[in-house]
């Protein structure tokens, strides 16, 4: 009977735990393998490999041969420390990397006599490097890490970690190439991207472009134009389009929401006051109008304008001309008008709320920003934009969408359109940046799941997500909070059991 000794048993528990690591890095590249754009897939493969091995700095680049394009993300990189790897050691060390098919290893390249002498290494005195080439021939990539946290150079199992996720990613960004190549053609959007400034308006769906398109014909026109849709739809960012692509867009874009004003400050927010016109006029006051002189002017909630008036609008859209609140003498305005409204103004004029020729004065050409619900295939695309702003906004590190959270995004309803989806997101980002986490999970967006809060309703995944966050909380409960313990009863790594707690939100406390 053979007695297994000490040493062997750590030796046992040391495979063990590579052998987790290991299917745990393919679990992950599984679920990456799950995303549908590519640049957030190479983000997040990136950031699991450097987390993996212990890099300081990582660079991934990808090429599709079919359209000769290339993708590259870096990690912990700045623009010109970017520009110097993509100059310079891809020359060298990559270079090599590439040419050969094999993993280039080197605990100091400045020392290295492979490539102490090349102008790129001694440039950049580059130390510890690990660069392993991604596919066959013709090779699709290369992984390129540099510098270590730990002492002296990659570990073997860094190395193979390295090596394993280069096998792996190559078939799945095939498949992202190829998905990205046919989402090229069926997207809407793409060629009036490359014919119109639309900064802001994020979307490629049908519904979407055939609106942009119909505000493009207008926006070199000095027209009047009238935007419609649902409250949060983004008519703001479609006026703003507009602005940028008219020969106005040199000077101001000035928007008023005309909903927040008090109906009885309306008047001289727009046209401005002289000093005693009314209470609060204790001096001469510009409007809105004057600030946009040679500019636009956006009336957000045109709707919201009190019937008394709406005939000083109607007078500086027909005659350009408009008198300051208690001025006698007019004022001559060079401005064009884009109003939007989330109201029926032809119901609004039956109704005698809202004067009909002023509706036909703003109507010259009416274009409605599509709902959420008619543009599902923009979501993924939306979220990722509404996220990488609200971090923008709070200075948060950056984060990313996880497959899980993008499929749980897709399957609500969002009755309050983009701007309750924005909401969500940049709560959601609070949450994840709070607990530390690299991405934004369906618990940060719907915390009231990840808690067991709504009984009814739950898609597949948010049940998955409960189920996983009651069963690691009750796993570590029973261990005092040990994660190697807890790790080895659920039979995972303990790196992937501090991750789930971090994703999760769980605390000691509970």
């Amino acid at each position: 009977m053979h007695v297994v000794t000490t040493s062997e048993a750590l030796v046992q528990e040391r495979e063990l735990e590579q052998i987790r690591r290991e299917r745990d890095l393919y679990l992950r590249l599984l679920e990456l393998g799950a995303e549908t754009e590519l640049e957030p897939f190479l983000k997040e493969a990136l950031g699991l490999v450097v987390e993996l091995t212990g890099a300081r700095q990582g660079y991934l680049e990808l090429r599709d041969e079919a359209s000769e394009e290339a993708w590259w993300i870096a990690d912990a990189c700045s623009e010109e420390e970017v520009a110097e790897i993509r100059a310079k050691v891809s020359r060298g060390i990559i270079g090599e990397s590439l040419a050969t098919g094999a993993t280039v290893v080197t605990e100091a390249a400045l020392l290295d006599e492979r490539f102490r002498e090349r102008q790129s290494v001694v440039a950049q005195r580059i130390g510890a490097v690990l660069c392993a080439p991604i596919g066959g021939q013709p090779r699709r990539g290369v992984l390129y890490l540099h510098g270590h946290r730990g002492p002296g150079s990659f570990s073997a199992d860094a190395r193979r970690h390295a090596e394993l996720f280069a096998r792996h990613l190559a078939p799945l960004a095939d498949r992202l190439l190829l998905g990205r190549r046919l989402a090229d053609r069926a997207d809407a959007m793409r060629p009036l991207r490359e014919r119109y400034a639309l900064d802001g308006i994020v979307g490629r769906a049908p519904a979407l472009a055939a609106a942009v398109k119909q505000a493009m014909l207008a926006a070199p026109l000095d027209v009047n134009v009238l935007l419609t849709g649902e409250s949060g739809t983004g008519k703001s960012q479609l006026a703003r389009a507009i602005h940028q692509n008219s020969p106005r867009a040199a000077r101001a874009f000035v928007e008023i929401n005309c909903a927040t004003l008090p109906h009885h400050l309306i008047e001289s927010e727009l046209f401005g006051a002289v000093a005693g016109s009314h209470s609060e006029a204790r001096r001469d006051r510009s409007g809105k109008v004057a600030a946009a002189q040679g500019g636009t002017l956006f009336l957000d909630e045109v709707a919201e304008i009190p019937y008394e008036s709406q005939s000083k609008l109607l007078q500086l859209l027909q005659s350009r001309i408009y008198y300051p609140l208690g001025a006698t003498s007019p004022v001559e305005a060079d401005v064009r008008v884009v109003a939007a409204t989330n109201v029926d103004l032809a119901q609004a004029v039956r109704e005698r709320r809202f004067r009909e020729d002023l509706f036909f004065r703003l109507q010259v050409l009416p274009v409605r920003m599509p709902s959420l619900h008619e543009r599902r295939e923009d979501l993924p695309a939306l979220a990722r934009a509404l996220l990488a702003r609200a971090c923008a906004r709070h200075r948060f590190p950056d984060l990313d969408v996880s497959p899980g959270a993008l499929r749980a995004i897709a399957g609500s309803e969002w009755p309050g359109h983009v701007r309750q989806l924005e909401n969500a997101l940049e709560a959601a980002a609070i949450r994840a940046a709070g607990a530390g986490a690299r991405r934004v999970e369906a618990a940060h967006v719907f915390p009231e799941h990840a808690a067991g809060g709504t009984e009814d309703g739950l898609t597949f995944h948010e049940e998955t997500r409960r189920f996983q966050r009651e069963l690691l909380r009750r796993t570590l409960e029973d261990t005092d909070w040990n994660v190697n313990e807890a790790a080895a009863r659920l039979d995972l790594a303990r790196s992937h059991v501090y991750n789930l707690i971090k994703t999760l939100g769980l605390t000691q406390e509970g």
